[in-house]
């Protein structure tokens, strides 16, 4: 996994964490949703390179 990757996952995670926050905190609920699909889209990628990474090896 490179190393750009697994920042620009982690960051994505992270957004989508707080937004998730947001949206609850605001009774928002298509902010919560959204946070939950960033989640969703960067432990897809995660898992997407840590995939590659195992077969690099």
């Amino acid at each position: 996994m490179g190393f750009d990757d697994k920042i620009n996952n982690t960051t994505e995670d992270a957004a989508g964490k707080l937004k998730e926050g947001a949206g609850r905190a605001t009774d928002n609920e298509r902010l919560e949703a959204e946070g939950r699909n960033d989640q969703t889209s960067a432990k897809l990628k995660q898992a997407g390179e840590k995939i590659k990474d195992a077969f690099k090896s």
